[in-house]
């Protein structure tokens, strides 16, 4: 199977090192705007020159490969996943905005015979595989908490925090509101808002709502939860300092200059670590109150020469796990939702298993 890859930046370099050691992937067609991709230790890989805004090149692109993967900022997706449908092949993204994924979906219905998979990564992503597979063990159950963190492994600024991943995305999904199940249906998340205090191994964090991690889940399990939500974590007090900056001092509707100040003004660190927590409580017919969690700590790693942070290698090991299982046709045509993957199936892939498994 011939992939490719929109995007040759942090992300799309490392799902393009982990698609190295995997045998169903032949070769890798790496795009992107810029020139001079680092292709060191990819012998898969080809870079092409591929600017999205200009559909001649972008048709061109997709129509030479049997499955797309955008590894662009979210704002491209559209663009990205609309020149899929139209030459009727299968797409996946990383993407963590709901009104992509809601466009994507209704997308789909006009290439019934690719697959549509958005949300591929971390949070969203390998989060509700685990999530949907813990809840749909039970047959009554009362709450699924989601929680995940990328977070560096210390932090000497005021916002106990260093970039590890997308500054656009990161921003985004602060601004955004988000979707949770209350009493069993939908309601809107405030951004920032629902803060709680988690401690996992003597470490305290905080976590509070962020848009897109829940993913599709409040569709598939409306009326079958009582409570479902998803929240962000990160070290006590961060969440203060981006309310004041969003909301207080009313930066929200200014995205793109916050992204600009965050990108030259946080430092980008190699020195992160992933947190991931899943907690659900339920019951079996007839059966007294079960609590089943997953919970992990992940680190980088070095890959085939390239030194990967925990954020690069959690985000792509999700998307090139669920593309080992697209190109094993255990992934039907159509929109295709995170939580309609087994944790087995997904455990049991290349990536999936040596990354999120024991």
């Amino acid at each position: 199977m011939k992939i490719g890859i929109v995007g040759a930046g942090k992300v799309g370099g490392t799902i393009a090192t982990l698609l190295e050691s995997c045998k169903f992937c032949k070769t890798i067609a790496l795009a992107d705007a810029r020139e001079n991709i680092d292709l060191k230790g990819l012998k898969k890989s080809k870079f092409v020159q591929v600017d999205v805004n200009k559909p001649a090149q972008l048709a061109a692109f997709v129509g030479g490969v049997d499955a797309v993967v955008s590894a662009a900022p979210y704002f491209l997706n559209k663009t990205i996943a609309s020149a899929c449908a139209k030459a009727g092949v299968s797409y996946f993204d990383l993407t963590e905005d709901v009104e992509t994924t809601a466009f994507i979906q209704k997308l789909a219905a006009k290439a019934p015979k690719a697959t549509f998979m958005p949300q591929c990564g971390l949070a969203p992503g390998a989060i509700n595989i685990v999530g949907g597979s813990l809840a749909s063990s039970l047959q009554f159950v009362r709450n699924c908490e989601m929680r995940v963190g990328a977070l560096p492994l210390n932090a000497s600024n005021q916002m106990k925090y260093y970039l590890s991943w997308s500054t656009a995305g990161l921003i985004n999904e602060y601004c955004q509101v988000g979707e949770a199940l209350h009493g069993g249906k939908l309601v809107t998340t405030m951004p920032l808002d629902g803060v709680e205090r988690i401690t996992i191994d003597g470490t305290e964090y905080e976590a509070f709502n962020t848009s897109g991690g829940v993913a599709t889940m409040c569709q598939t399990f409306a009326g079958k939860v009582g409570d479902l939500n998803y929240k962000t974590m990160r070290y006590p007090g961060h969440r203060d300092l981006m309310k004041f900056l969003l909301q207080d001092l009313n930066l929200a509707p200014r995205q793109e200059l916050v992204t600009q100040i965050f990108d030259q003004e946080v430092p980008l660190t190699e020195s992160d670590v992933v947190v991931f927590y899943v907690s659900v409580v339920g019951s079996e017919a007839g059966g007294g109150l079960k609590q089943r969690s997953f919970i992990k700590k992940m680190h980088g790693d070095v890959i085939h020469g390239r030194k990967l942070n925990a954020i690069q290698l959690t985000t792509a090991a999700g998307i090139v796990g669920v593309l080992e299982l697209f190109a094993k046709k255990k992934l039907g045509p159509g929109f295709v939702k995170q939580e309609s993957v087994s944790l087995e199936s997904f455990l049991a892939t290349k990536w999936g298993g040596k990354v999120y498994g024991n």
